[in-house]
């Protein structure tokens, strides 16, 4: 994260970053410009927190959907949460431009596709969770075709250039309003993932397993898809949609750790901010132009996935 605040466009040494930061807690001599201090302060230090926080949040959802739905393949995408939050949000972009209702329209965006996604899934079914990944599926399929339904009636001239670099991904516009929004919202959501990581291991045993070891296999579900919810609303109302974080980064993750979500979540969280923050740092140095970090995610993540899917299929011949 220090060396994400030290590189960009304007360069600031290390030492004057970590001054910088120091200045707030004791007092000690000044010995940067005013420039560096705005760079710093206003900036970097909010946009890399919050893109830490994001993956962190992304990819403990994206481990935890794995595990209780017992398929590798799943992301935040899955339950539809993802694609309602930039349904709402871009909804609001369309209707009254970009602002801070926008934080307000992903979160009802998501909260109404959760509970579509739970209306669709009876939990008397034989496959609850073959239910739900396709209620999932559905419901995220519907939002993405109403999102392009808004996208294509958006004005060119006005409201569709923003609603396209939303869609994207970015953290070019983050503040401190926005970092204590995420921050909030992931650290209750957070809790109880990780509260909950045994319950999650019986989860990833299947249903007769769960009630077998005195877990309510119905109710622990949805109360961690209820969590998820929230910390993925609030990474797409601050920052739009970002792609393969919650897919790619649990998998990397379960390969150094294992299977057992004890170890796995904490771990999948720590190299969710790690990946999150280096893809932003790439995003707005590597051209004058700021890259949206959706695209970089998608440019990394993508050899990344192949490489993961063909080592799966290896040993599961073996």
């Amino acid at each position: 994260m220090l060396w994400s605040i030290t590189s960009g466009r304007y360069h600031v040494p290390f030492g004057t970053v970590l001054s910088i930061i120091v200045s707030h807690l004791v007092e000690i001599k000044v010995t940067w410009n005013p420039t560096e201090a705005v760079v710093v302060e206003t900036v970097r230090l909010p946009r890399v927190l919050i893109a830490a926080i994001a993956g962190a949040g992304l990819s403990l959802c994206g481990a935890v959907l794995q595990a209780i739905f017992r398929n590798p393949l799943v992301g935040p995408q899955t339950i539809g949460a993802s694609s309602g939050a930039a349904l709402g949000g871009v909804t609001v972009i369309f209707l009254v431009g970009f602002g801070p209702l926008v934080q307000i329209g992903a979160f009802g965006g998501a909260a109404l596709a959760l509970i579509v996604v739970l209306a669709l899934h009876r939990s008397d079914d034989l496959s609850p969770i073959l239910t739900l990944v396709l209620a999932g599926v559905v419901v995220g399929a519907f939002c993405s075709a109403l999102v392009g339904l808004v996208t294509y009636l958006a004005d060119p001239e006005t409201t569709l250039q923003v609603i396209v670099f939303w869609l994207l991904g970015s953290f070019a516009s983050s503040t401190w309003p926005q970092f204590g929004l995420i921050a909030s919202c992931t650290t209750i959501a957070g809790a109880v993932l990780i509260g909950m990581r045994w319950r999650v291991n019986v989860l990833s045993l299947g249903d007769d397993e769960a009630r077998t070891l005195g877990v309510n296999p119905a109710r622990d579900r949805f109360i961690l898809l209820a969590a998820a919810c929230l910390a993925i609303s609030s990474q797409v109302a601050v920052s739009g949609t970002i792609g393969w974080v919650g897919l790619i980064v649990p998998n990397l993750a379960r390969m150094i750790v294992g299977a057992d979500n004890r170890q796995l979540l904490p771990v999948s969280t720590f190299l969710g901010a790690i990946f999150l923050v280096a893809a932003d740092t790439l995003a707005r140095s590597l051209t004058a132009a700021e890259i949206p970090v959706g695209i970089i995610t998608a440019i990394v993540g993508t050899p990344i996935f192949a490489l993961l899917l063909r080592r799966t299929t290896r040993s599961g011949a073996a």
